[in-house]
């Protein structure tokens, strides 16, 4: 194709009643029955009135060469079958509401002699940064399927249209459509009466604002940007539960001074506790650091209030009415709820040393900035927990760990990694350091606390978005941007979780557990 003299600017703008003269001498449609439809004075001036900024030109080198329509209508007017005339109240446009949620387009259209320049393109983008701003959930309109008319008699629409997704089949309008990420959510009849060339169907195509959010009576707006603290928990003894729950305190105060959202402990931090025991066999000792757990939980709930975070405190063993020893932790948020959370696989250490039995609770938690999974340790080398959570829409795993060499740490750190990329989350982990010379099946431990993310554009090239020193307490702070996965999900240089082969494969839970399915006892009132 021929393109213009050389083009040195071009320029995406708002229409403006004085260009009416230059649109109405360049631009008509016309149909295959040879009758054309062209826009009225009077038409414009009304659609300059009623929503101004929905009206856009895109002007190359000081001319017109193309110009974008849309009105603000209400989802139950277009969400089925309907015509172009009805949507557009016969083009009175008195169907426009500025208190709708769709952005819907009545018209686009390029001077034949500068298509192929993608300019269609930038107009659809800025359609989709007013759509953004202005916080509606979709564009929608009707698009012709102009060479339908070839294929008529050999297909119908839905197979004319999965031809052309999968560039089987060439449709200037559709595959246009297709390739500015909308898609089709059905086929519509006699929406245009006079466009033969597309035997009178049309495809109802639709965008969705990631971003967009449903009008609420809250005062508070969902956070975008979250907080997390992670400390990396140094063994020590401790005479008692009040000493070890001011160093506990001490990490609250100061991961909360920083204004996190989530602070978040490592697996059987309150080990050191289990030293007052250690004349008793290891599966006695841990038994008697289980009396400790509910009282700690308690703790930890007004830690959460008063410092106004949401504690994710790491694991501890408890003994549940059934007589059997588990590795329990808690969700406590800040506004004084909590929820319990259970390791789902024991290693084989753990039943040796200490006779623990598996869990069964497999869910998320709701927050007030983010849907959270837990997974302790072990636990999150199992992709399978991991996917059920993202199922659920997870968008920050927490994994509070315990390992004793660098080789168990390896195979949490790379697992927890896996997991970020292909559930397109974050995952925060979190472990602990140093050595308990005085408790038996804990000597060493080997940890190094991170935060990580997604591989692509938006993040960070490794997917590391922040790693603690290797070995040191310490404590890491990082935010993590929630839109971030969102874009992600939709726009994503390969995209995971959207291309499942779910024909071929699943995974599904044999039973889910709900909350009240939880040992009453870990459930009591406070």
């Amino acid at each position: 194709m021929e393109y213009p003299l050389k083009i040195n600017k071009v320029q995406i703008r708002n229409l403006q009643m004085e260009d009416y003269e230059e649109l109405s001498q360049s631009f008509t449609r016309v149909y295959s029955d040879g009758s054309d439809v062209f826009w009225t004075r009077k038409q414009i001036a009304k659609l300059l009135r009623i929503f101004p900024e929905g009206q856009i030109v895109v002007v190359v080198d000081d001319k017109i060469v193309g110009c974008a329509l849309s009105i603000i209508v209400d989802y139950d007017l277009v969400k089925n079958d309907h015509t172009y005339d009805k949507v557009t109240g016969h083009e009175t446009f008195d169907t426009h509401n500025p208190n709708g949620n769709i952005l819907y387009g009545i018209e686009v259209f390029i001077h034949p002699d500068y298509r192929g320049l993608r300019l269609g393109r930038r107009m659809y983008d800025y359609r989709k940064e007013i759509c953004e701003s202005l916080n509606l959930k979709a564009i929608m309109f009707g698009g012709r399927i102009p060479n339908y008319h070839k294929y008529a008699d050999k297909m119908r629409p839905k197979e004319y249209i999965q031809k052309v997704k999968m560039k089987e089949i060439f449709d200037p309008v559709l595959t246009f459509q297709l390739s500015n990420d909308f898609h089709v959510r059905k086929v519509m009849t006699n929406y245009l009466p006079n466009d033969e060339e597309s035997k009178h169907y049309a495809t109802l195509l639709q965008w969705d604002n990631i971003y967009y959010t449903p009008p609420t009576q809250e005062y508070i707006t969902p956070k975008t940007s979250v907080r997390v603290g992670l400390v990396q928990w140094q063994m020590r003894n401790y005479r008692d539960v009040d000493e070890l729950f001011e160093q506990v305190e001490f990490f609250v105060d100061a991961v909360s001074g920083y204004k996190s959202d989530f602070i978040l402990f490592p697996e059987y931090f309150n080990a050191p506790l289990m030293a007052g025991f250690n004349d008793k066999d290891e599966s006695e000792a841990i038994r008697e650091l289980s009396k400790y757990t509910l009282g700690i939980r308690d703790r930890f709930i007004n830690l959460a209030i008063s410092y106004n975070i949401n504690i994710i405190t790491g694991s501890m063993p408890y003994i549940k009415k059934d007589g059997l020893l588990y590795n329990v932790g808690f969700l406590c948020r800040r506004d004084g709820s909590y929820e319990t959370y259970e390791k789902i696989h024991v290693t084989p250490d753990e039943i040796k040393s200490w006779g623990l039995s598996p869990g069964r609770t497999i869910r998320t938690f709701d927050t007030d900035c983010a849907k959270i999974g837990v997974q302790i340790c072990y636990d999150v080398e199992f992709p399978e927990l991991s996917r059920i959570m993202a199922e659920q829409g997870m968008q920050i795993l927490f994994v509070p760990f315990l390992t004793d060499t660098q080789n168990a740490y390896s195979r949490v750190r790379v697992c927890a990694h896996a997991r970020a990329i292909e559930n397109e989350c974050f995952v925060v982990i979190a472990g602990s350091v140093g050595n308990l010379p005085r408790v038996h099946n804990m000597d060493i431990q080997y940890a190094q606390s991170g935060v990580f993310t997604p591989c692509d554009f938006a993040f960070p090239t490794d997917g590391k978005r922040a790693e603690a020193t290797p070995n040191t307490e310490m404590i890491l702070v990082s935010d993590v941007d929630l839109d971030l996965l969102s874009e992600l999900h939709t726009y994503g240089s390969v995209r995971n979780l959207k291309d499942r082969r779910s024909d071929l494969y699943d995974v599904k839970l044999k039973r889910s557990y709900s909350a009240e399915d939880e040992d009453e006892d870990l459930k009591q009132d406070r």
